[in-house]
């Protein structure tokens, strides 16, 4: 039973396998997931119970019942206990047991964990377009910065009135700022240096700093999964992207209320990033009760030079989203007044490396 256990969990589509009175038997990890329920809560439990307003659930079971045969159903609606509304295909099997009767195997698939795959490929398509267009305006503004600063440094020497250098200073300056300018935008430019760490560990960390800059105005409320096994990531980058995250969360929230922000860690099986299938990864929330992204900013929020802010750079989610997508993850968001939530995904493998 074990076994079969474990192949139920790598299989990525829900999977409810009932008894002939309907009540639960098995519920895989994908089930789990999309039902938001656990199996220790879900066994034995009645099928009617898995969710709200249950009758075309029900329905399409007692049809199965009744015809000994599948029955499918394309883009049906069902409510979560949560209140959650989600799409779902759903095929329904009968499955002889001389044990036990007959039992019913249901098959639930998301369907808008399609439309979430191809939202990933388009988001990391985009973020690999950016990064090669700013790798060749990083080329072409850099040469001739280059060329203007040691110009500069020579016309220094040559000037017969000191009091003028404060001019040739100032081109100097400006000239160094631009190029700093330039690796910002394009982000870490040393390869990964892979280590195991907690995902906690860095989290807290962040945690710590970004409580010091507020001076403890933030309400930081921690929900982690302490089950999560250790990841293969370069720390240092992993926490300049988890900070500037939260960073972004802090800048944003609304100066007419408290600032709650909730750090979430999960795991997700057989999880999908790009075109590449996962058997595990880390899921990391980062939710703060702000007023939310402006619809306008939502296509382009992790752009370079792209913020909501006058006082902004547009770099800290930029740099971010390079540093996890380096790492074999993804990082999204989701916004709406009141709440806003940045989630990452990191494969627990290493081979992203």
């Amino acid at each position: 039973m074990h076994q079969d256990q474990d192949i139920l969990d790598n299989i990525s589509t829900a999977i409810v396998a009932l008894d002939r009175d309907l009540r639960v038997l098995a519920l895989n990890a994908s089930g789990q997931h999309l039902l938001e329920t656990s199996e220790a809560r879900a066994i034995g439990q009645q099928a009617s119970k898995l969710v709200l307003q249950p009758e075309l659930w029900m329905e399409v079971l007692h049809q199965v019942e009744a015809t000994m045969s599948p029955v499918s159903r394309r883009s049906m609606q069902l409510v979560l206990l949560s209140g959650k509304e989600i799409t779902v295909d759903l095929t329904v099997t009968p499955v002889p047991n001389s044990a036990n009767g007959t039992s019913l195997l249901a098959e639930l698939q998301p369907v808008d964990r399609l439309l979430r795959i191809s939202r990933e490929e388009n988001l990391v398509h985009a973020q690999e377009t950016t990064q090669t267009m700013i790798r060749g305006l990083a080329h072409e503004i850099k040469n001739p910065l280059g060329g203007v600063r040691g110009a500069t440094q020579l016309l220094a020497r040559e000037l017969p009135d000191e009091g003028l250098n404060e001019y040739t200073q100032i081109i100097i300056r400006e000239a160094d700022r631009l190029r700093d300018l330039v690796d910002r935008l394009l982000g870490p430019n040393k390869q990964p240096r892979l280590q195991e760490i907690n995902v906690h560990e860095v989290l807290e960390h962040v945690r710590n700093l970004i409580e010091a800059e507020s001076n403890n105005q933030a309400k930081i409320i921690r929900d982690y999964d302490p089950s999560l096994p250790d990841l293969t990531v370069d720390r240092a980058q992993m926490i300049q992207a988890v900070l500037n995250i939260l960073r972004n969360a802090l800048q944003a929230a609304d100066s007419n209320q408290d600032c709650v922000i909730t750090l979430r860690t999960r795991s997700r099986r057989q999880f999908t990033i790009g075109a590449h299938r996962h058997r595990l990864v880390c899921q990391v929330d980062v939710e703060d009760n702000g007023p939310g992204i402006p619809q306008d900013l939502m296509h382009s929020l992790f752009m370079p030079m792209v913020t909501g802010r006058a006082d902004g750079t547009g770099l800290g989610l930029s740099i971010a989203q390079s540093i996890i997508t380096r790492h074999g993850g993804l990082l999204e968001c989701e916004s709406e007044p009141g709440s806003t939530r940045f989630t990452f995904y990191l494969p627990m493998e290493t081979d992203h490396a």
